[in-house]
């Protein structure tokens, strides 16, 4: 692939992976902070803790989770995850900037990927250009920076 005389080499499975592990660790970490009194609330009840989360949190967390990863990918190229592991996402077509459209379609199929036992995200592995489930809805390539 080439850009401008410039080079892309895709980013690696394990670099992607560990840039998804940051970002989720970050996005509990802002779960945690907005409903802690929330949580702490459940106290030693595990059952109760379960019920709270499952009622309460689902909604705010998927948006949260939608949000974070469409403003990120459409405005720096990149999540937190990915900026630390120096790895972008560019448009498929172009391999320039993602577009407001391509990051908001990402991020939905992102989130269908997480609900449906992370399937959309184990198509990178056998993938050519290892696009997963939400690259390909949101049309886009992951790559080195």
């Amino acid at each position: 692939m080439m850009n401008n005389n410039t080079d892309l080499q895709l980013a690696s499975i394990r670099s992607r992976a560990l840039a998804f592990i940051v970002d989720d660790l970050l996005i509990t970490i802002l779960v945690f902070i907005i409903f802690g009194d929330t949580i702490k609330a459940a106290g030693d009840d595990i059952t109760l803790a379960i019920n709270i989360i499952s009622t309460q949190f689902v909604v705010p967390l998927l948006i949260i989770k939608f949000t974070y990863q469409a403003f990120f990918i459409w405005y720096y190229g990149a999540t937190v995850g990915k900026i630390m592991l120096k790895i972008r996402v560019i448009d498929y077509n172009n391999f320039g900037r993602v577009s407001l459209e391509g990051a908001i379609f990402r991020s939905i199929g992102r989130i269908f990927s997480e609900m449906f036992f992370y399937i959309g995200f184990i198509l990178g592995f056998f993938d050519q250009a290892r696009q997963t489930f939400h690259d390909k809805i949101g049309r886009t390539l992951v790559v080195n920076v």
